[in-house]
C-alpha cells in the first residue's frame, strides 16, 4: 500500500497571511485584553488542541514503591562487578520509496517523492549502562519471550561475562520475566542466567523512569530519521550509531531520587 507523507506546502514569501489584508500588522504571540494589558496567547485555553502523555495514577502505593526501587538503583555507586543496565524494546517500521530518487547536482538539492510504501516492521532491543554510557542494540523479527530470553543470555555471557550480578531496569511486561529463561533454555542454563540477573521493574505508566528511553529518543533523532526499507539497512545505521556512541561514551547523571520524588510528586503518595 502506498502512502503520502504528511505536510503542507509553505506559502510564497510574498503571499499575504490568511485572514489578514496585505500590508497589515499582526500580533507576535500577544493579544490585548479589554483593559489594555498584554496577554500571552499561549496561555489562552484552546479546547480544540490536546496532547497524548503518560498520566501516572495518584495516591498509588504500588506505583511509588516500584518508582523508588528504580530510583534507588540509579543512586547506587558504580560497581564494575554489579553493573546497572536499562533494557527495553521499540518497533522500527520499514518504509521504502515508491519512485526513484533524483540525485543532487551543483546548486540543486537531492529530491525524493512524498509517496512511500510500508514493508512491515522489526523489533529493536536496546541496552544502556547509565554509569558508563555503554549501549548495545539488537535487531530481531519479533519481541517474544524467547527473544527476551536470548537477549538476557547475551547480556550475561557476551556483554558482561565478568559481572557477578547485573541489575536490570526494565518495564513490567509479560515478556520481561525470568520465567522466559526456563521456556527458552534447559533448567540448568536458565538457573545459571537467572542467578546473575536482578530485575527492577518500572511501575505501570512509569516507563519514563527507564533511562533507555533517553537513548531511544537520541537514536530516533540521529539515526532513524529517514526511510529505512529493510533489515540490512536498519542494522547498518543502528550499528554505526552504536559504535559512535560507545566511542564517545557519556555517562548519564540521573539526579532525580526518592527524596525529590516525595516532594515533586507528592500527589502520587497515599499518605501525603
Amino acid at each position: 500500500m502506498q502512502h503520502r507523507a504528511r505536510g503542507t506546502r509553505a506559502p510564497h514569501v510574498d503571499a499575504p497571511a490568511v485572514g489578514r489584508p496585505d500590508g497589515g500588522t499582526r500580533s507576535r504571540g500577544f493579544d490585548l485584553a479589554r483593559n489594555g494589558a498584554r496577554v500571552s496567547q499561549k496561555n489562552v485555553l484552546k479546547p480544540h488542541k490536546h496532547e497524548q502523555c503518560v498520566i501516572p495514577p495518584e495516591q498509588n502505593g504500588a506505583f511509588v514503591a516500584a518508582m523508588e526501587d528504580v530510583l534507588d538503583v540509579y543512586q547506587k555507586p558504580y560497581e564494575p562487578q554489579c553493573p546497572v543496565v536499562c533494557f527495553d524494546e521499540r518497533p522500527c517500521h520499514l518504509i521504502a520509496d515508491v519512485k526513484e530518487r533524483v540525485p543532487g547536482s551543483p546548486g540543486r538539492l537531492a529530491r525524493y517523492d512524498d509517496l512511500y510504501t510500508r514493508l512491515g516492521s522489526l523489533n529493536l532491543f536496546g541496552m544502556l549502562e547509565p554509569n558508563t554510557g555503554r549501549v548495545h542494540f539488537e535487531v530481531t523479527e519479533r519481541h517474544t519471550k524467547m527473544d527476551v530470553a536470548r537477549s538476557m543470555k547475551q547480556l550475561v555471557d557476551e556483554l558482561y561475562p565478568r559481572a557477578v550480578t547485573i541489575r536490570v531496569v526494565l518495564d513490567n511486561l509479560a515478556t520481561h520475566t525470568k520465567g522466559a529463561l526456563y521456556e527458552a533454555f534447559s533448567p540448568e542454563e536458565a538457573h545459571r542466567l537467572a542467578r546473575k540477573l536482578e530485575f527492577h521493574f518500572t511501575p505501570k505508566h512509569g516507563s519514563w523512569l527507564n533511562a533507555i528511553e533517553l537513548e531511544f529518543a537520541a537514536l530516533t533523532k540521529q539515526a532513524l530519521d529517514h526511510r529505512i526499507p529493510d533489515r540490512k539497512e536498519l542494522e547498518r545505521v543502528v550499528g554505526v550509531y552504536e559504535s559512535l556512541r560507545n566511542e564517545h561514551a557519556c555517562a548519564i547523571q540521573w539526579t532525580f531520587n526518592a527524596e525529590s520524588a516525595r516532594t515533586k510528586l507528592s500527589r502520587l503518595y497515599p499518605l501525603t
